[in-house]
């Protein structure tokens, strides 16, 4: 039976909460539509975070990933949407979310969000 996509994130303990490390999980095969044409856009997304006491539990990313593939958003909005489920899910001290956008119209588009706000 085929796996479905979700848009519940899933949270399991950090076996190392005393401690400040970085994950990095990127995933080259997001897809979603865009808003304007309805037509597909490709991008890499980059998240990088420092755990609290939560780490995201990958097949549930990976779910949570493909659960965009049939919904229109501009890029920007994709990416912070990004960034507020995950913080949401797993309340990490850091993250950052990075996609980078296959070129469309001419257009080599990167989009970068963190949490907490460096601004």
């Amino acid at each position: 039976m085929p796996t479905e996509p979700s848009r519940d994130l899933a949270a399991v303990p950090n076996p190392h909460p005393g401690r400040d490390y970085v994950v990095t999980c990127e995933s080259p095969e997001f897809t979603c539509l865009c808003p304007m044409t309805g037509q597909p856009d490709f991008a890499t997304v980059r998240i990088s975070y420092v755990p609290d006491q939560s780490l995201v539990e990958l097949k549930s990313l990976k779910l949570y990933l493909w659960s965009y593939r049939n919904e229109g958003g501009f890029h920007e909005d994709m990416t912070n949407r990004i960034l507020d489920d995950l913080v949401a899910a797993v309340a990490p001290r850091r993250m950052t979310v990075v996609t980078d956008w296959l070129v469309r119209g001419g257009i080599h588009t990167v989009v970068e969000a963190s949490h907490p706000d460096a601004g």
